[in-house]
């Protein structure tokens, strides 16, 4: 009991900045979407949800060498200047990968998107780029403890995509236009974070494991198990581009803005009770407590969005929407349950767990097996509230007896 003053005045004074700079950066993205669904309208705003849905699953691949980066660099600061080389070595690869390998598949996005333009399919892959160079950079950063240098990486994620974002669409209101403006104000956290990382690093000490091969299989370990989280959160609006009417899968669309918003609204949560997650002793509090603090924030917004319905859709898109009122009520408890689906997905790489992945994969496989049955919103939107939730049971109920067992030691790297 002590220690938890001086834990919270630690967390305060070396990650508030971060606490803020993710909040402007939330802040910023959720207007634009907003903005962009008024100007988009239903129709085009169906297919730049869709985009940005992709977008958000293939980011996987940033968080991952986001969570290399900083582990090492964290846990071995005395091979910092290896580690940080091979890092970005293995950044600018990934993405030009990343960046490739969407470019081949730009017909198939095309076709799954619904888009009717390649040119737009092809965006993605371009936009992708940015986005997974800011994920190395801003790991590294975050090994180091250069928390300034990292707070302006996150504000520079989301004020320019509101500024850019909107000016284009005001200019020309498309789904390119949207995407086009987020590709130009990703890299404005990139030049940032070139600038800070440009002097050069004394090589120092050198070690086997921190080679370009050894930093790869970490990276595509974590990004797997965040890619199945992400994959199941963001399916749906996939699915409904294919199984309901363009004017539907608009609606659907634009309630996915409050699930969305219910969703990063207690990031915060877990930020804070990751930690407390990681240690044997106060883990399974941590878990319970969050879960209680992001199942409160959800149903204040559940029914506030039940109550005054209006005034939650002038958060979702204003009267354009006006059909999913009655609806916003029920996207609200899809965010909760995705919110607490989330922190438990974090309790799972906080105890090293292995197999709890496979229900979520299970879990995506599901969702996409009965929603391609549906043809209403109503159907659609029930089907993936209840798999979700079955999932959400499942997964509580193995965290729960874990937890009161001594956490495992991490699985070794396999020999190279």
């Amino acid at each position: 009991m002590s220690t938890a003053p001086s834990r919270i005045r630690s967390l305060l004074a070396g990650g508030g900045s971060i606490a803020i700079a993710m909040g402007v950066m939330n802040v910023a993205t959720y207007a634009f979407t907003m903005i962009a669904a008024r100007v988009l309208g239903p129709k085009s705003y169906g297919a730049f949800a869709g985009l940005m849905a992709t977008l958000l699953v293939v980011s996987v691949l940033q968080l991952g060498l986001q969570a290399t980066a900083a582990r090492r660099i964290a846990a071995e600061p005395g091979h910092v200047g290896q580690i940080e080389r091979t890092i970005l070595g293995v950044t600018y690869r990934a993405a030009a990968a990343l960046g490739v390998l969407l470019l081949v598949l730009t017909p198939l996005l095309n076709q799954i998107l619904r888009l009717d333009s390649l040119a737009t399919a092809a965006l993605v892959s371009i936009v992708s780029v940015p986005f997974t160079i800011m994920g190395g950079q801003a790991g590294i950063l975050q090994g180091e403890r250069r928390w300034a240098a990292l707070s302006v990486l996150y504000v520079l994620s989301g004020v320019p995509r509101l500024i850019v974002g909107t000016a284009l669409i005001a200019w020309r209101p498309t789904e390119f236009a949207a995407l086009l403006g987020i590709g130009i104000a990703a890299c404005a956290p990139v030049v940032a974070g070139w600038w800070v990382l440009r002097r050069p690093r004394d090589p120092g000490v050198q070690s086997e494991d921190h080679g370009f091969r050894r930093v790869m299989i970490e990276t595509f370990h974590n990004s797997q198990v965040l890619l199945a989280f992400f994959a199941l959160s963001n399916v749906d609006i996939v699915l409904a581009r294919n199984v309901l009417p363009e004017h539907d899968a608009g609606l659907y669309a634009g309630g996915l803005i409050l699930t969305k918003a219910v969703l990063f609204l207690p990031q915060f949560i877990v930020v804070i009770a990751f930690p407390s997650m990681a240690t044997e002793d106060g883990r399974r509090r941590a878990l319970t407590a969050s879960l209680a603090l992001i199942a409160g924030l959800g149903v204040v917004v559940s029914l506030g969005a039940a109550v005054v319905p209006d005034l939650a859709l002038i958060f979702v898109g204003g009267d354009s929407y006006d059909e999913i009122a009655e609806n916003l009520w029920i996207f609200a408890i899809l965010g909760t349950l995705l919110a607490m689906l989330q922190l438990l997905v974090y309790s799972v790489l906080a105890r090293q767990g292995q197999r709890s992945v496979y229900l979520v994969w299970a879990a995506l496989v599901a969702i996409v097996a009965i929603g391609l049955t549906t043809s209403t919103l109503r159907g659609l939107l029930t089907t993936v509230i209840v798999t979700d939730a079955v999932l959400f049971v499942a997964l509580l109920c193995i965290s729960l007896v874990v937890v009161r067992r001594p956490a495992p030691a991490p699985e070794p790297l396999p020999a190279q």
